[in-house]
């Protein structure tokens, strides 16, 4: 295990990944973020260097002081060989399977290894796989192979601007966490309150203040990069609000160079419509997130 702390071997480990897009996406997103400051103090870890077979980002080891935080104690994994992974991470002490978990990867491939460790470790398993999107630019930037394979639309979709009378864009306040926790579907409880508050702090976030003068509509994004936790208060849904507040996020993000990337439960259709008409490119890989809890 080889722990990557110069910023030259992380850039190198980020020009790395881009070839490797969009199955590295996931973690590809984190080591960027890494390296614009590292605010969110994540590791990089290698089996071996340069020419690596996995890579897993997790905090670093001052950050995991609550074993229940599984927010936190968050691990991202690529690997272009998913036997050496699992030897890697088998024999390695680079995941505390002791400690409430999660696991999130751009690659299907991995879910046996995942829940082989698991197992041997007693622990308990419940994985989520949602749809992986990205936005046209970051697409074309990152991944322009998509596009001409696919025959995509290279611009994003342009929603209608809602009533400025009634609806004032802003962004995001700490004090706004709990209601953005409220309705976050992997959310409700302190942890992940103080979590979203982290992002808020640290990270733009974009928002539509209502005729309160409270949040309405809202999106946010992770140290990963990702466009997460977008929500809209039940009774303004079905007005194109969240279209328009991820659309203004997704700029704010590309005016700063970042990839924008989002995804969505395969259940939900109303986002994936959203995604459709914003000209969001569908990923052939999907978004997954392993849970893992000790027996």
């Amino acid at each position: 295990m080889l722990h990557l702390q110069s910023a030259q071997m992380l850039k190198t480990l980020e020009k790395s990944l881009t070839r490797n897009l969009p199955e590295s996406l996931k973690v590809f997103g984190t080591v960027f973020h890494m390296n614009q400051g590292n605010l969110f103090k994540r590791s990089a870890l290698v089996d071996k260097w340069p020419d690596f077979n996995t890579v897993v980002v997790c905090p670093q080891e001052q950050e995991m002081t609550d074993d229940l935080d599984h927010y936190t104690n968050t691990y991202q994994i690529f690997s272009k060989d998913p036997k050496s992974c699992e030897e890697f991470l088998g024999k390695s002490d680079v995941i505390n399977w002791k400690q409430h978990l999660q696991i999130q990867s751009t690659q299907s491939s991995l879910d046996e290894v995942i829940q082989s460790l698991a197992a041997a470790k007693l622990v308990k398993v419940k994985k989520t796989q949602c749809i992986l999107y990205s936005r046209p630019k970051t697409v074309k930037k990152l991944m322009p192979s998509l596009l001409d394979t696919q025959n995509l639309r290279p611009e994003p979709g342009t929603p209608p601007v809602p009533n400025q009378e009634m609806f004032k864009l802003s962004s995001l306040d700490v004090t706004h966490a709990a209601l953005v926790d409220k309705l976050w579907h992997f959310g409700g409880n302190e942890r992940s309150r103080r979590f979203i508050e982290r992002c808020v702090r640290t990270f733009p976030s974009s928002c539509l203040l209502g005729p309160e003068g409270t949040p309405v509509s809202w999106a946010l994004m992770d140290y990963t990069g990702e466009m997460r936790m977008g929500g809209t208060l039940p009774e303004y849904q079905g007005q194109g609000l969240v279209s328009y507040v991820l659309y203004t996020q997704a700029q704010t993000l590309e005016k700063l160079g970042f990839p924008v990337y989002s995804h969505t439960d395969k259940t939900n259709k109303a986002m994936q419509k959203i995604s459709h008409n914003l000209h969001h490119v569908t990923m052939p890989n999907d978004w997954n997130q392993w849970s893992c809890v000790p027996l």
